[in-house]
């Protein structure tokens, strides 16, 4: 449960890269999977059982909440794998999992760990949340609410105060950013029945971001679809309209995407910290939205939408297969040294020449992502405005950097 009147920002963590970068740019909270029984289980790389406890060190300094997904389908054979994980979560001091499967829930609140009701359980009206407070304190909503349905739940929450097993009352949390499918909260069988790979075991093939034809059986004729993904939706943006979300009583929101890469992760992160802040004092305007998107803009994207929050006409299709982002990172090299009473960082150049005012940005597991312009630096222990492949660069950093590291020059894209 939160402890705070702002409303909770939660960011999603693919690997440790990410996870800092959410860190580092505003998180209240992280999400993320552990081994195979996630949603995103073959969509990124998951963490391990041995990398629970790192993630709570990390986490906790900030008091940054940690929340464990394991929201497949669950079989029989899954149930030990599955009281193994909750145990080691709990003694990790994993702050609560996010669930869909009765088993789950059950062995969760067993052990005495917080339940949060995943979207897989497609939670719609106020009986639902009811029901489910007796065992979690906070419920995603289904995705296809308008966001006079939400301020319904919330309002009826708030009147009857309807409480979870903390004692305080529910918590609703919706998604606020990133990729929407076609199906009813993500309960999709295509990738099942075209490459025996279950989007509900987290095994997705997304055959719905890609192009088709329509063929007539009897005659042979062939029609190639205008809208050519007309099942990708484009991916959601409450920003524009963020005051409206927090307005209906929205107590968590949730950004979408533990398979993308740590820059998308501290981009979208960062914006919305800002503008859930600038709600919070006032200054939430037009001009300072129109900044905002800007950012988003920037990191991978299929276009934008509003989902189905505002009631406005549906099916938003994005018309490419890939991001609609207008930056991209090229690789330039890797992280040799860092120096740190100087707090000068030494990179190898291995594919891509950089310059003096070129932007760039470095990843790693404990550098998370941290964009900059390079103003001054050394080539191969001289002063020089640029570097090629092979050369040896310096340059100041306020940050330490590792040989895991990896240096990028953000481009146009």
């Amino acid at each position: 449960m939160t402890t705070s009147g702002k409303i909770e920002l939660m960011a999603p963590a693919g690997n440790f890269e990410c996870l800092q970068a959410a860190i580092d740019n505003g998180a209240d909270s992280v999400y993320f999977g552990v081994e195979q029984l996630n949603m995103r289980a073959r969509a990124t790389n998951n963490f391990t059982l041995d990398d629970l406890q790192e993630i709570t060190d990390r986490c906790q300094p900030k008091n940054v909440r940690t929340y464990l997904t394991l929201n497949t389908i669950i079989y029989d054979h899954d149930l030990s794998i599955v009281k193994t994980l909750l145990k080691k979560a709990k003694d990790a001091n994993i702050t609560a999992v996010i669930a869909s499967d009765q088993a789950v829930i059950a062995s969760a609140r067993a052990i005495g760990m917080e339940v949060h009701i995943s979207t897989q359980l497609n939670v719609t009206n106020v009986e639902t949340v009811r029901f489910y407070s007796l065992f979690a304190d906070t419920m995603v909503l289904s995705r296809e609410l308008s966001l006079r349905q939400v301020k319904m739940i919330t309002s009826q929450i708030e009147k009857e105060q309807i409480k979870g097993p903390s004692g305080n009352l529910v918590e609703i949390e919706v998604f606020g950013h990133g990729a929407l499918c076609m199906a009813v909260s993500g309960k999709c069988y295509l990738s099942l029945h075209s490459h025996n790979s279950s989007a509900n075991r987290g095994a997705c093939k997304q055959n719905c971001r890609k192009k088709y034809t329509v063929i007539d059986q009897e005659s042979g004729f062939e029609i190639e679809i205008d809208n050519e993904y007309m099942m990708s939706p484009k991916d959601l943006c409450t920003l524009d309209f963020l005051d409206q979300v927090i307005d209906a009583g929205v107590k968590v929101l949730k950004i979408e995407g533990r398979g993308r890469a740590p820059e998308y992760v501290a981009t979208v992160t960062k914006t919305y910290r800002e503008a859930i802040d600038a709600y919070d004092e006032g200054t939430f305007t037009k001009e300072k939205v129109a900044l905002w998107m800007k950012e988003l803009e920037k990191v991978y994207n299929r276009g934008f939408w509003s989902g189905y929050y505002l009631g406005q006409e549906l099916g938003e299709w994005s018309d490419i297969s890939g991001s609609s982002a207008t930056q991209k990172k090229v690789y330039v090299g890797k992280g040799v040294h860092y120096f740190p009473k100087a707090e000068i960082g030494e990179f190898k150049i291995e594919a891509y020449d950089i310059k003096k005012g070129d932007k760039l940005l470095i990843t790693g597991p404990s550098t998370g992502a941290q964009e900059l312009v390079l103003e001054d630096m050394m080539v191969n222990d001289l002063v020089s405005e640029e570097a090629t492949k092979g050369d040896s660069v310096t340059f100041k950093l306020p940050f330490r950097i590792r040989m895991s590291d990896k240096l990028y020059k953000i481009v146009e894209a």
